[in-house]
C-alpha cells in the first residue's frame, strides 16, 4: 500500500525498520566460524590440545595435570613410539562461538604463581583465539604442586634401574 508519494505513519515506520534489523542480524556472522557459506566446527580436544601447547610454552611451567595425570604420563613416555598427551591437565568447555579453558599445572619453584598464572592465560588466549576463532571467555589455573629442584635427583636415582 505503500508507495512513495503516501507518507508512512509513525507505526508502519517502526515495523519497516523492525523487520530490516532482524534481517540484518539473520544475515550477520556469528562469528568467524558461522559464516553464509556453512559453518565450521572445532572438537573441544582440538581446543584442549592447543591451550596444553600454549600452557607448555610458558616458562616457569614445570609439568601439567594432578598427581595421576603425571604419573600416567611418566608411564606412557617410556613406551617406544607413544604420543606426548599434550591436552594433559586441560578441561575444556566449548559452545558455538566461545570457550572456557581450565588448567592444571606445576609450576617451578622460584617463579611468581601469580605471573605464570596471567602468562598462561595470554598465552592460551592469545592461541585459542587466533588459531580457533574462538572467543575464550576464561581461562582458570590451577597450580597443585611445586617443582623443588632436589626433586630431580630423586627422580633420577628412583630411574637407575640396573
Amino acid at each position: 500500500m505503500s508507495n512513495g508519494s503516501i507518507p508512512q505513519t509513525g507505526q508502519q515506520r517502526e515495523i519497516a525498520q523492525e523487520r530490516q534489523e532482524q534481517e540484518k542480524r539473520e544475515n550477520t556472522n556469528r562469528g568467524p566460524l558461522q559464516t553464509k557459506q556453512g559453518v565450521t566446527t572445532i572438537d573441544e580436544s582440538v581446543v584442549a590440545k592447543i591451550a596444553g601447547m600454549a600452557a607448555r610454552e610458558v616458562p616457569g611451567v614445570y609439568d601439567m595435570g594432578n598427581i595421576a595425570r603425571r604419573a600416567f604420563n611418566a608411564i606412557t613416555d617410556r613406551i617406544p613410539n607413544a604420543q606426548t598427551n599434550v591436552a594433559g591437565g586441560i578441561s575444556v568447555e566449548k559452545g558455538e562461538t566461545q570457550a572456557a579453558v581450565d588448567v592444571t599445572v606445576v609450576v617451578e619453584y622460584g617463579v611468581s604463581i601469580v605471573e605464570v598464572g596471567n602468562a598462561i592465560r595470554r598465552n592460551i588466549i592469545e592461541q585459542v583465539e587466533g588459531t580457533t576463532g574462538l572467543e575464550v571467555i576464561e581461562v582458570n589455573v590451577n597450580v597443585t604442586d611445586v617443582h623443588l629442584p632436589d626433586e630431580d635427583d630423586e627422580d633420577s636415582r628412583g630411574t637407575d634401574l640396573k
